[in-house]
């Protein structure tokens, strides 16, 4: 006789089955038990997954979605409504279908049958569970400077966790628990009655639009403010006080230059659809998703769209400093990641990243040996060249064999303090000589690190809780004048992010530009995934 079993699924279903006879013949009385059909179908059907298959093993192939016990129907109830309400997160709610999963449960009448929706059950669960905990999407797959360490969790032992626990409340427990998801959920309900309202209405036919301004453009514009929230019911047709200060309000919640004049960057912005809002919202959620884990009950937020850097303590924001990111070129964009800050440098020495070397300052050098003069030359102990030792038309970027520092000084591109949280991209946040920059609305100049428009006030705040004077403590290192590392006593989680949507210190919706086109890619990827823009019906 000859068995079928040549491929390596078929042999992991006959060591299943095996397993399960004797799970079935090692009871406490000792007696012998026949697989039964549906344990049969459980084996089977949980092969195609090496996580079901130590699941459903470790008990005996015994289910827990079928049959008529309390506990069954509980957990049966508890998916299904939370499968219903997936797309209040923002998923892709086709994905998961509980309709499907009922009417394969219903037209379950044979043994067999039972056990292979038993299993799909639990398939449909752990697909729910790891996408509403910790995204849809793998971000570095997407884009490679997201390289933010997503926090999955054991697929087996969330699986585990559910039969042990209270079912609706394990299901609760899923998504994100920060407050900004779940004031993002808030408003993306909030957009969707809107959009089933008729959205924003039409758009403003102008290209610009200033106080003292009367017509149709003006009326279309102020009905687009009511609806967006930043302007109470108003007959007007004149763009009169209250339309500018509408405008004010609209400003400010773009992260525009607040002046009351709907000019062409604040009339692009007011002519986005509601539909782009909401998608942006969405992504703001799947990243809430990449980044479930506690952000640490004081914090260090960088938002790369907002051109901002604060400290949060306990979920609200007690300093905040203006920043310059990194310029929107190859080799240039700030990455997103989390990391934690240990210390501080005053006074620091700039140790030239190689690329910018290699790149930048070798070519000038090759043409003028003492091009950047303000910039030491070292050889591979750290030991200063002489410019004219250097013949730097004898090398190219491969084999130019020096490094390159700048020694403290108020003209030194890192400023006069650094804060540290070290890491493999060579990203951190700092000083800078060049204050004229946090000026523009639009900030996107380094080379990929953070810098502070506030960075001594920023070190203040980091000091105040190890040291009664922290201004004192700093400026005495400072007035040293010789490089010198203070550390922080309680390390700072720092997280560098990218948000578009995010919501305020009292709640209101904010959308920023889309810096980098990050958010568009991220979108399209969660639209090739199922996910829509809907209005909510009924």
């Amino acid at each position: 006789m000859q068995f079928a079993f040549a491929t390596p699924r078929a042999l992991r279903i006959l060591t299943l089955l095996v397993a399960a006879v004797f799970a079935l013949l090692s009871g406490p009385t000792g007696a012998r038990a026949q697989v039964t059909a549906f344990r049969q179908a459980v084996a089977e059907s949980a092969a195609r997954d090496e996580d079901l298959a130590t699941f459903y093993r470790g008990r005996g192939f015994e289910g827990i979605w079928t049959g008529d016990t309390s506990a069954a129907t509980a957990r049966r109830n508890a998916l299904m409504s939370a499968l219903a309400g997936a797309g209040a997160h923002g998923l892709p709610a086709d994905r998961y279908d509980p309709n499907r999963l009922i009417a394969q449960l219903r037209a379950a009448t044979t043994p067999a049958a039972q056990g292979a929706a038993e299993v799909a059950l639990s398939s449909a669960f752990l697909t729910y569970a790891r996408n509403v905990q910790t995204g849809i999407l793998t971000p570095s797959s997407v884009l490679p400077l997201i390289v933010r360490e997503v926090p999955l969790r054991s697929r087996l032992g969330t699986l585990q966790g559910f039969v042990q626990s209270n079912p609706d409340a394990f299901l609760r427990s899923l998504p994100p628990s920060s407050p900004e998801y779940a004031r993002l959920m808030r408003e993306k309900l909030r957009l969707e009655n809107l959009l089933a309202e008729g959205g924003y209405g039409a758009t403003v036919q102008a290209s610009s639009l200033a106080p003292g301004a009367s017509g149709q453009a003006v009326v279309d514009l102020r009905n687009r403010l009511i609806l967006m929230g930043h302007l109470e019911r108003s007959a007007t047709q004149t763009y009169d006080a209250s339309i500018q200060a509408g405008v004010q309000r609209f400003q400010q919640a773009m992260g525009l230059a607040v002046d009351g004049t709907a000019g062409g960057d604040t009339m692009a912005e007011i002519n986005v659809p509601l539909e782009r809002r909401m998608q942006s919202v969405i992504v703001a959620m799947e990243r809430e998703r990449w980044l479930n884990r506690p952000r640490g009950q004081r914090h260090i937020w960088v938002n790369l769209t907002d051109f901002t850097a604060a400290i949060v303590d306990n979920d609200r924001v007690t300093f905040s400093t203006r920043s310059v990111i990194g310029a929107n070129e190859t080799n240039r964009q700030s990455p997103e990641f989390s990391d934690v800050m240990e210390f501080m440098v005053v006074n620091p020495s700039w140790y030239v990243p190689r690329s910018i070397v290699v790149h930048e300052y070798l070519p000038q050098l090759q043409s003028n040996p003492n091009a950047v003069s303000h910039i030491d030359v070292t050889d591979r102990n750290g030991n200063i060249v002489s410019r004219s030792a250097v013949r730097a038309a004898s090398y190219n970027a491969r084999n130019f064999p020096f490094s390159m520092r700048q020694g403290p000084s108020e003209r030194n591109a890192l400023g006069l303090v650094k804060f540290m949280f070290p890491n493999k991209y060579n990203i951190y946040l700092h000083d800078t000589p060049s204050k004229n920059l946090f000026s523009r609305e639009t900030r996107a100049f380094s080379h990929g690190c953070i810098r502070l428009n506030d960075p001594f006030d920023f070190a203040y705040a980091l000091l105040a809780r190890q040291e009664s004077n922290p201004e004192a403590v700093f400026q005495a290192r400072l007035k040293s004048g010789g490089e010198s590392r203070i550390t922080l006593q309680e390390p700072v989680p720092v997280h560098i992010v990218y948000r578009t949507a995010f919501t305020n210190v009292t709640g209101q919706l904010q959308f920023r530009r889309d810096v980098y086109g990050r958010d568009a890619v991220i979108w399209n990827a969660l639209a090739r995934e199922g996910v829509a823009v809907r209005a909510v019906q009924g």
